[in-house]
């Protein structure tokens, strides 16, 4: 099981990549941002998109659970993306300012939760309206590795278009001892 210093760790490893992705992405056109690139969401905007998509899903589920801290309540007044392919902007600028947002709201509530609340279950339905029932610590994995996995593509996309976004390794991160 996770524990919540763990959820802080990747809560702020999550914040740092996606700034640097971001900053990255900065230093490209709109055009090149835009372009259709081969990969599962089509362009880097599209995959910065589906990140953002689905961090938002997870976190409507994640401030449903009855322990859900404070920070998610700013989840509540989110409206629940209608699919995977919902669309938060067709420009940088306003993929942004959702991502900030969202991190914000990740980096709150890593801070506010406990290991008694990370070992309770989680019920939630599917984009498709099949239902579970899992360990909350374990489906926090899942939405850091999601994040992790599409930020990797969007990493290989920017550097195909000449852009270097430096060290993307969590153990830079972690603390020697």
């Amino acid at each position: 099981m996770i524990t919540p210093a763990y959820l802080v760790q990747m809560a702020a490893y999550n914040l740092d990549m996606n700034e640097k992705l971001y900053a990255a992405a900065a230093r490209l056109p709109h055009e090149a941002l835009a372009a259709e690139r081969g990969a599962f969401f089509g362009s880097i905007l599209g995959t910065l998109n589906h990140l953002l998509v689905g961090d938002t899903i997870w976190l409507k589920r994640f401030a449903a659970h009855p322990s859900a801290p404070a920070a998610l309540q700013a989840m509540q007044e989110v409206p629940l993306p209608p699919s995977l392919t919902h669309s938060f902007g067709a420009d940088l600028a306003t993929l942004r300012a959702v991502r900030q947002q969202r991190d914000g709201v990740i980096s709150a509530w890593a801070g506010q939760m406990t290991a008694a609340a990370l070992a309770q279950p989680l019920s939630y339905h599917s984009t498709k309206g099949q239902p579970f029932r899992k360990e909350l610590g374990a489906v926090i994995t899942h939405f850091f590795n999601h994040q992790t996995h599409h930020r990797g593509q969007i990493s290989t996309l920017l550097s195909q278009a000449g852009v270097d976004i430096g060290v993307t390794d969590l153990v830079a991160m972690v603390a020697d001892v």
